[in-house]
């Protein structure tokens, strides 16, 4: 970023300070703004982009304690690398600054050549973070990157009430012995791209993906206006795509799919597990589990989408379903009643 020259904001409000700040930073190959006060930096932070400011703390209308503490309010500004350029030398002022989310502290009159390392440094490790956001938004889904951007990372989780989703492919294993692994992997893909798309669509997040399987979450990290009738809409647009996908299947002359959908819903516990090193978000519960038994049980229900009584009773009949009895699942003390969502003709 360094490198090719960085977009700049110089907030001063003596007349000369800027003009041979921003004069210096121009001949290192910088593109430089700047500001009389803090009001008219902020103005012009919310209004462009800049990789970096440096800011005087005694103006008028807002002082340089003033900007920064509006910048750490502002989810748009708070990441935004700043230094101090100031005559004031109290410690206390620099502790402050330093709380208030400033990157460095220079003492004026500012050596260039300290002030030249400085910036390169903390546009490098700028660089770097951005890195870093571009590989969680590739490896996690969008509501997972916004949670660890706003929330920030720590292992544990937090009690929530939301609809948990699991579904699978029928036959898979047949399937894959009856191909060649190439061909199973580009099914795969397919069918993940469509499965995300639906999920998606409704809120969701997937948050696991085992083989041919999947673990949806609706509600968590992000809320979702209701998770339950979101997740039945979300499951009726995952059936709908795979018979779609499946007339493209069986005009390519290749045996059609069948998918399987178990929801349930209700308080979990939801977070991220692992280590500080390696960790993923998921939830974990009896609602989990109940989940991930009523998906198990559409095979010997012939049904393809199962939802438990929590989920049905929150429908309130804009969906339509139909009682399948109780069920004795493993793990579960009592029989549950199950109810199956009717599919579209």
């Amino acid at each position: 970023m360094a490198e090719r020259g960085a977009r700049l904001l110089v907030t001063d409000d003596n007349k000369v300070n800027r003009l041979l700040l921003t004069r210096s930073l121009e001949l290192q190959g910088h593109r430089v703004a700047s500001a009389e006060n803090g009001r008219i930096a902020l103005e012009m932070l919310r209004a462009e982009t800049f990789d970096l400011m440096l800011l005087d703390m005694e103006m008028p209308e807002l002082d340089g304690f003033g900007v920064l503490e509006q910048m750490m309010g502002d989810t748009k500004l708070k990441d935004l690398p700043v230094i101090v350029t100031s005559s004031l030398e109290r410690v206390a002022h620099v502790v402050r600054c330093l709380d208030l989310g400033a990157d460095d502290y220079l003492r004026k009159p500012v050596n260039p050549a300290l002030l030249k390392a400085r910036i390169n440094s903390i546009l490098e490790k700028k660089r770097l973070r951005y890195q870093q956001k571009e590989m969680i938004r590739r490896f996690a889904t969008s509501e997972v990157a916004e949670d660890l951007q706003q929330s920030g990372f720590a292992l544990g989780g937090r009690r929530v009430h939301c609809t948990v989703m699991f579904s699978d492919i029928r036959g898979f294993t047949s399937l894959v012995e009856s191909q060649p692994p190439e061909e199973t992997i580009e099914l795969l893909n397919t069918y993940y791209t469509l499965m995300f798309e639906a999920i998606s669509g409704q809120g969701g997040v997937v948050n696991q993906m085992i083989g041919d399987g999947l673990m949806a979450i609706f509600g968590a990290p992000l809320p979702v206006a209701e998770p339950p009738l979101a997740a039945v809409r979300a499951a009726l647009d995952m059936v709908e795509m795979i018979e779609l996908f499946n007339l493209e299947r069986v005009a390519a002359d290749k045996q059609p799919i069948r998918i399987g959908i178990g929801i349930a819903s209700g308080e979990v516990v939801a977070g991220y597990t692992g280590t500080q090193t390696r960790a993923t978000y998921t939830c974990i519960g009896d609602t989990v589990n109940l989940a991930a038994r009523l998906e198990a049980h559409t095979k010997e229900a012939g049904r393809g989408i199962l939802v438990d009584a929590d989920t049905q009773a929150a429908l309130a009949g804009r969906v339509p379903t139909e009682p399948m009895g109780e069920v004795k699942f493993k793990g579960k003390g009592a029989a549950v009643p199950v109810f199956a969502v009717k599919l579209k003709e």
